[in-house]
């Protein structure tokens, strides 16, 4: 399940006022999310959860879905 913080981020970041976001959404189902504003959700969620990706972490991610639990492994792990 998308927390509504994530949901916020990513909405904020692509200049959305809603979308409803589900584990299996894809960027290509997001009206703007293309390649470039790609990596300002991704820069934004880092920002406002105080984490650091790997590229290739980033390069894993399918999903919304994917995105949630890799924000989840990294705030549960001690920084």
């Amino acid at each position: 399940m998308i927390s509504d913080e994530l949901k916020t981020v990513i909405l904020s970041a692509l200049k959305l006022d809603d979308w409803e976001f589900t584990d299996s959404t894809v960027a290509a189902e997001v009206p703007g999310w293309d390649s470039l504003s790609h990596m300002n959700v991704v820069v934004a969620v880092e920002k406002h959860f105080g984490l650091r990706f790997r590229s290739a972490e980033v390069l894993r991610l399918m999903n919304v879905g994917d995105l949630q639990r890799l924000v989840n492994a990294k705030l549960a792990k001690p920084q």
